[in-house]
């Protein structure tokens, strides 16, 4: 799997909050995919690190279907 961690943004992306995210708040990710890769960060801290991953990766980790499985 090819990842990446990067510390800027990138811009021009959409980003869509995961649906498992409360209102309140918490433990959250973004995700933004883009033409060759899925960029995702942490709701709070917007301008912080981001990791990259394949769209291959991305695919294979929301196929999981189980907690067990992670």
């Amino acid at each position: 799997m090819n990842n990446a961690e990067s510390s800027t943004n990138a811009p021009g992306l959409a980003w869509f909050k995961s649906s498992y995210s409360g209102t309140e708040g918490g433990q959250c990710v973004e995700v933004a995919a883009g033409t060759a890769t899925v960029h995702i960060r942490d709701s709070k801290a917007t301008a912080g690190p981001l990791l990259t991953v394949s769209r291959e990766a991305w695919a294979g980790f929301i196929g999981l279907t189980s907690k067990d499985e992670l």
